[in-house]
């Protein structure tokens, strides 16, 4: 009876057990086919529905007026359902034919166990309509957008490049990829386990959804005038490479922006990777005398110099053991600070530097965005090199016064000066207006954005009115446009190699115009000129001349008349400009006094090398002709501290003053005309900096 008993239990709980197990699977079925039967009905749906890709219009590219830089165009793309190809052998044969494809590599594709295969994607229209007149089984089409870039190179780095999967690579195309890309559509075909098409199954497109449009700042005219340009200049100039940068300096848009070499983006593999670098923007040089413009604005701004504070230059000063020496052997001897810009005085800006003070000078470099990225909207903008404050010295203070030991990008020397031009305020510079649905409809905006006050209105006012001086009566003048009053600041800098710097050269020359209410900014940067010529002054100042000049007439600036006290139109002399290439500058000075012609002079040598205005050159009687010598020294040599006094007698006084100064020594002069004795004699030796008495007679000797 017991073992009944027991038997019952096990059974009873055998029963409960497997009805608890039913209970469970039937509760999991209604889950499954009842709660769960949408999303499980989708899915076999979607296992049994092969996708065909469709790419969306990539949105197009405009300059600010609407003008189409890069857009979208449709082609056609091959696919195969290699279950539904019913000759392998003969559709290879006939696709290879039409399509210009090895057999074997077509032949491979379409037999392989995959529901779909790209046979060629953005096949040209002819053979497109090739293949589609052999009605090939298993052979299918969908479209592709296809970059095309209408302008050719035009503001090809700014543009940049998009792939063949319509994805943005470089350039504002991939800044902006997630709003220019869309989003792609497909066509979905039901099918069985082997891949073929089920008569009478689904059969359903997915529009894709077309990208927004974007608007840059740039302007196509300036583009193109920056361009010719820049090109014109490549070829007179044989530079090594070229960068103009063109922006508004109220809004910190950039109108313009090319470098040389390029590339045309329709066939980027074309050219080497290298041509693709937007050098204006990741790469970085040391600006030389442009980046004056920064020690000018801090020691405007703190009340270190006023314009005509007077400086003595006798063509060098010494800090620590290095010797700054100006480019003009001997110096310049006294001048203003006005005069000091406008010659371009290395040893002037160097005590400024010191007289600012690391902390003082550091706080103005940095509040003018040197160091950091700027913040362009462009993938891989560069921050500079600016030296660690801890780490630099007087020596270091002096070199960064007058633009060497410390390194910047183009469009942060650009948005410096934009700073000065606008009345002392930092601008964002910004590559894009704004984003627009394919309704018009704004999507986004891009509005100017003002990064900090950096110096006061006045100080920015007082500056713009020394670098119109430098345009007018020092080494820019070769920038005057006529009609319209323009500031601007040349630029020669050595190239640093191998820890010292060598022969190679960067000419530059920035500024703006109109001086009264600027529209527009330009850098002009030619790294490495091999004309014979490297001064910023005489083919870098042109090129910007031409591009403002065009520019101002594009944009409708009006032009300003000059007139007298009286009110009536001004009539200069006209003269022609004597060649005074070869003489000494006495000799040349002379022959343009004649003329009524003052001459300046740049360079150090002992005979003209070049000279601007051109011989035979007509114009305005009292124009100031440039005379370019043959390069100085370097700048900051070491060299020994003693040195044989020069023998002197027999020169006049400025002859003297040259000669001594090429070996770091002042003169102190007594009397007038020839010099007649000195001390300490010819052939003492003396230390750099001492003075020799020199005693002029009016008679020669």
């Amino acid at each position: 009876m017991y073992t009944a008993m027991v038997i019952r239990k096990r059974v009873a709980a055998l029963l409960l057990l497997v009805g608890l197990f039913a209970a469970i699977l039937e509760g999991r079925l209604f889950y499954l086919q009842v709660i769960r039967c949408d999303y499980y009905r989708k899915l076999a749906l979607d296992q049994r529905l092969y996708p065909v890709p469709v790419d969306a219009r990539r949105g197009t590219i405009r300059d600010r007026m609407g003008r189409e830089l890069a857009v979208s165009v449709s082609a056609d793309s091959i696919y195969a359902v290699p279950a539904e190809v019913k000759s392998p052998e003969a559709t290879a044969s006939a696709l290879s034919k039409a399509l210009g494809l090895p057999k074997s590599e077509i032949a491979e594709k379409i037999t392989r166990k995959q529901a779909t295969v790209w046979i060629e994607r953005k096949v040209d229209a002819e053979k497109a309509a090739a293949v589609k007149q052999l009605k090939l089984p298993g052979i299918g089409f969908t479209e592709k957008g296809q970059r095309f870039y209408p302008k050719g190179s035009l503001a090809a780095h700014v543009l940049g490049i998009a792939g063949i999967d319509n994805q943005g690579l470089e350039g504002v195309e991939l800044k902006y990829d997630q709003y220019l890309a869309g989003r792609r559509g497909e066509i979905q075909a039901e099918r069985d386990a082997a891949g073929r098409e089920i008569p009478g199954g689904i059969h359903r497109f997915v529009p894709p959804v077309e990208g927004y449009d974007l608007y840059l700042t740039l302007d196509e005219v300036i583009q193109y005038i920056v361009e010719r340009e820049l090109d014109q200049a490549m070829r007179d100039t044989r530079s090594k490479r070229g960068i103009v940068v063109a922006m508004d300096p109220k809004t910190g848009g950039v109108l313009a922006m090319a470098s040389r070499p390029t590339y045309d983006p329709n066939r980027y593999s074309a050219y080497p990777e290298i041509n693709r670098r937007n050098i204006a923007v990741t790469d970085v040089y040391e600006p030389g005398s442009t980046f004056k413009i920064v020690t000018a604005a801090a020691a405007l701004n703190e009340g270190v110099v006023r314009p005509d504070t007077p400086f003595f230059d006798p063509g060098f000063i010494k800090v620590e053991d290095r010797y700054v020496r100006c480019w003009l052997a001997g110096g310049h001897g006294s001048q203003t600070f006005v005069e000091a810009v406008e010659n371009s005085c290395n040893p002037v800006f160097a005590s400024l530097g010191l007289k600012l003070g690391k902390e003082r000078f550091y706080r103005y470099i940095r509040a003018f965005g040197f160091g950091e990225a700027t913040g362009i909207d462009f993938p891989g903008e560069a921050a500079g090199m600016l030296q660690p404050e801890k780490r630099v010295g007087l020596v270091e203070i002096a070199n960064i016064s007058f633009g060497q030991g410390i390194s910047v990008t183009p469009i942060q020397l650009l948005s410096a000066l934009c700073a000065i031009a606008n009345g002392g305020v930092l601008m964002k510079p910004r590559l894009v207006e704004k984003i627009v649905d394919q309704n018009g409809n704004v999507v986004k905006e891009f509005p100017p954005v003002q990064v900090r006050q950096v110096i006061s209105p006045d100080t920015a006012r007082e500056l713009t009115s020394i670098l119109e001086s430098v345009v007018v009566n020092g080494s820019g003048t070769r920038a005057q446009i006529k009609g319209y009053r323009v500031a601007g600041k040349t630029g020669t800098a050595e190239k640093p190699e191998a820890g010292r710097y060598g022969e190679k050269r960067v000419s530059s020359f920035l500024g703006f115009a109109p001086v009264e209410s600027p529209r527009i900014a330009v850098l002009v940067v030619l790294d490495e000129p091999n004309c014979g010529v490297a001064y910023g002054g005489v083919i870098a100042a042109p090129v910007f001349k031409n591009i403002v000049e065009d520019s101002l007439r594009y944009l409708k600036v009006p032009g300003m008349v000059p007139h007298d006290a009286k009110g009536q139109e001004e009539e200069r002399k006209e003269v022609q400009v004597p060649d005074v290439r070869g003489l000494t500058f006495a000799e040349a000075r002379d022959v343009l006094q004649a003329r009524g012609l003052p001459a300046r002079t740049e360079g150090a040598g002992e005979k003209v090398v070049e000279q601007i205005p051109k011989p035979g050159a007509s114009v305005p009687e009292g124009t100031h002709v440039i005379l370019y010598f043959d390069d100085s020294p370097l700048y900051n040599d070491r060299e020994s501290d003693s040195v044989p006094a020069p023998d002197l007698t027999g020169m006049d006084m400025r002859d003297a003053i040259v000669a001594a100064g090429k070996l770091g020594l002042k003169v102190e002069c007594e009397g007038v005309g020839w010099a007649r004795s000195q001390e300490p004699s010819p052939g003492t030796v003396v230390k750099r900096g001492s003075t020799i008495r020199v005693r002029f007679e009016e008679k020669r000797h």
